[in-house]
């Protein structure tokens, strides 16, 4: 059974749903017979390449709310990701186009190494005082992620370089109906959006490996959009 999950570094729900979906898996029966492959959704995909802003102060400007405000609805966000055993940091972290790090992760995938370097922009960005958005970070989780350098610093040093691949991501993202992240797709024939409970996962599986209809979630469940925007508690 082949899991394609659709998400984005800056989606928190993207964070927090992984680290679900992975204790879903862990609890599934046929686990050892799962591909996981993970697909490119940028949620600030008209950003300027190089341009960041702090995640409160994005916060604030987007929902409408003052610093002190936005700062409240990431402690929530936190203490959703703490309850997964994540760390989280509320202030610190940037905001910004999230192109290169999708590149990367295709050159990775390229080299059998695509979960080892998500895992480590994930940390990055959310757990450690590391900006994704700094080239030399990324440089540096490559490295840490297994990868050439040399090679690296090549695509990233080239726009174009598995550009075509994340675009490819992106419009199957919309041609099966993605309007948010995290996404998730088991077998191209059944979706499930959002950063669901583990046990959600875990019943899907289990649903789509015996050939039946996966059902839907009691609810709906957290999720980043496309403009940017993320399920957020209204603090």
């Amino acid at each position: 059974m082949r899991v394609e999950i659709w998400s984005d570094i800056a989606c928190p729900w993207c964070y927090i749903g992984k680290a679900r979906f992975t204790k879903g898996l862990a609890e599934f029966a046929h686990r050892d017979e799962v591909e996981v492959v993970f697909r490119s959704f940028e949620l600030d995909p008209g950003g300027a390449k190089g341009v960041t802003a702090p995640v409160v102060e994005m916060l604030a400007k987007k929902y409408g709310r003052t610093l002190d405000e936005a700062r409240g609805m990431e402690e929530h966000v936190a203490a959703s990701a703490r309850a997964e055993g994540l760390t989280y940091r509320t202030e610190g972290r940037d905001h910004g186009n999230t192109f290169d790090i999708h590149r990367l992760l295709h050159l990775a995938a390229a080299r059998g190494r695509q979960e080892e370097l998500l895992d480590l922009a994930y940390r990055a960005n959310f757990a450690e005082e590391r900006s994704v958005f700094d080239p030399e970070v990324l440089i540096a989780l490559a490295v840490e992620a297994g990868l050439d350098e040399a090679e690296a610093r090549a695509v990233l040093a080239d726009d174009s370089a598995y550009a075509d691949e994340v675009r490819a991501d992106e419009r199957e993202a919309a041609e099966l109906g993605a309007n948010a992240v995290p996404f998730f797709v088991l077998d191209r024939r059944y979706g499930i959006s959002g950063g669901q409970p583990a046990e959600v996962f875990t019943r899907a599986l289990e649903q789509a490996w015996a050939g039946r209809e996966v059902e839907e979630p009691a609810a709906a469940a957290e999720a980043c959009e496309p403009d940017g925007a993320c399920a957020v508690p209204q603090a």
